[in-house]
């Protein structure tokens, strides 16, 4: 079965930049898909593997089968096809592809390109011509198509959605009438209930906070107090929805998408070098979420971009941490940083310095300014500079500034990471450069940078 991450690929120069092998374990789905594809960044697997000077990997990896698995790599995108019967995305043939091109192995040759290789590479790249010269027109005719019907549907949601708020605002108070205790006897039985009701009235963001709130009574000492803030910030949204005609724009569009209700990206897109700085993936059981940031060098603005994968399935967008893409980025509306990745220029190429930053103190400021825009924001990407891991009273860690003065405490659940162990060994006590989100929870490392900027490395 042939399989491919789809969209077009972008115009590049005539040569192609190699990845460091690191960049390339970056994109792995999982640990699993990690350990095969650094087994097959062999030259014993492999025939016919090849580049060019656009970005195009092929070769042909022996399998189990008769035939070898045909596998392309276009590290512009960076997009993937693989004949494996594989749902991961990349697969570990095109993992072990690119780390035998990473190592500038001989088996991986500029050549010229195989028939089978090219028919795909093609057929991206007149999907973007295509969309070049119609998109704007297709779009604009699928806006225009029916738009009283589209009216009713966005309006009878909205009814949907302001019953159930009005539903869960009458269950908070039946909670607080009774007193919290209540919600530890009653067990999680009511709270999925509840969550049932608010995916019923179209509402899956007031959903997730629902779930989140029936976890809280287990979550061990001091429930109570996390019950009573989670449950605050849940009426602030309830009431937000119920009040949305009176809010200024920006903030209705951020109680919009807070409750669940989804916009395409409709925001100028912005071109600049934009910088991979983190990629990490979670997993409710049911979807796998990955989230990949990019800082932009010129616009100096953060981007999040997300991409899902169901039943099994890996997400299908996979970014080189640290490597920088000249590309367009399209924000969506509301107060998050939620963008969209649209076309790209030229092959990444390495990141040559991290995006700006500051002290402590500046993260904790950036973050209480985001929280004007969004009050349900749980973290905001920030950017540390000459801090140092260091443990803290409490068993913990902690990021302190190298010349005194503020210190942020490092998220509990990271703690339990092998990223942790990383960032204190690169640092080794001197400061380093750190990526990452801080919220109320503490900060979250994701990536860091030694002292002398030498190397990009991945926490997580």
């Amino acid at each position: 079965m042939l399989r491919t991450n789809g969209g077009g690929p972008p115009h590049v120069p005539e040569t192609g930049v190699r990845w460091a092998p690191e960049q390339v374990s970056a994109l792995a789905p999982d640990e699993a898909s990690r350990r095969a594809g650094n087994k097959l960044a062999a030259a014993g697997p492999w025939s016919g593997a090849g580049c060019d000077g656009s970005g195009a990997l092929w070769g042909l990896c022996k399998g189990s089968g008769s035939k070898p698995y045909q596998t392309v790599v276009d590290t512009t995108g960076p997009a993937y096809k693989c004949s494996c019967p594989s749902r991961k995305f990349p697969c570990k043939h095109a993992l072990g592809l690119l780390l035998l091109w990473a190592a500038d192995e001989p088996t991986v040759q500029e050549s010229a390109v195989p028939d089978w290789a090219e028919e795909w590479l093609a057929a991206r790249r007149k999907r973007r011509e295509d969309q070049e010269q119609g998109g704007a027109g297709s779009g604009a005719v699928a806006k225009s198509a029916d738009p009283k019907a589209a009216r009713r549907r966005a309006e009878r949601r909205a009814e949907r959605i302001t019953a159930g708020a009005t539903e869960l605002e009458q269950r908070l108070a039946d909670l607080l009438r009774g007193g919290l205790a209540s919600a530890e006897q009653a067990g999680y039985g009511l709270w999925e209930e509840t969550a049932a009701r608010m995916i019923d009235a179209q509402a899956p963001g007031l959903a997730g906070r629902v779930r989140e709130l029936g976890a809280i009574p287990g979550s061990g000492p001091g429930w109570p107090v996390r019950l009573l803030e989670e449950c605050a910030l849940v009426h602030l949204l309830d009431s937000a929805w119920l009040g949305r005609e009176r809010l200024p724009e920006p903030l209705a569009a951020t109680v919009r998408t807070r409750v669940g209700l989804t916009s395409p990206a409709d925001g100028p897109a912005v071109r600049d070098r934009w910088m991979i700085l983190a990629q990490y993936d979670t997993s409710d059981g049911k979807l796998t979420t990955r989230r990949v940031w990019l800082y932009g060098r010129e616009s100096q603005r953060a981007a999040l971009l997300l991409s899902f994968g169901a039943a099994g399935r890996s997400p299908q967008l996979a970014l080189p941490v640290g490597m920088m893409m000249d590309a367009e980025v399209t924000a969506y509306e509301g107060g998050r940083p939620r963008a969209e990745l649209g076309e790209q220029f030229s092959p990444p190429i390495a990141i040559d310095a991290p995006p700006a930053g500051g002290p402590c103190d500046s993260a904790v400021e950036a973050y209480g300014q985001a929280l004007c825009d969004d009050p349900w924001l749980e973290s905001w990407p920030v950017t540390l500079t000459r801090v140092i891991p260091v443990p803290d009273a409490d068993g913990g860690w902690q990021l302190a500034d190298a010349e005194g003065g503020g210190a942020l405490p490092i998220a509990a659940a990271a703690l339990a990471r092998p990223g942790l162990w990383k960032l204190v060994s690169l640092a080794g006590g001197r400061p380093v450069t750190v990526f990452g989100e801080f919220g109320h929870r503490g900060f979250t490392p994701l990536t860091a940078w030694p002292e002398d900027m030498s190397e990009t490395v991945p926490l997580i």
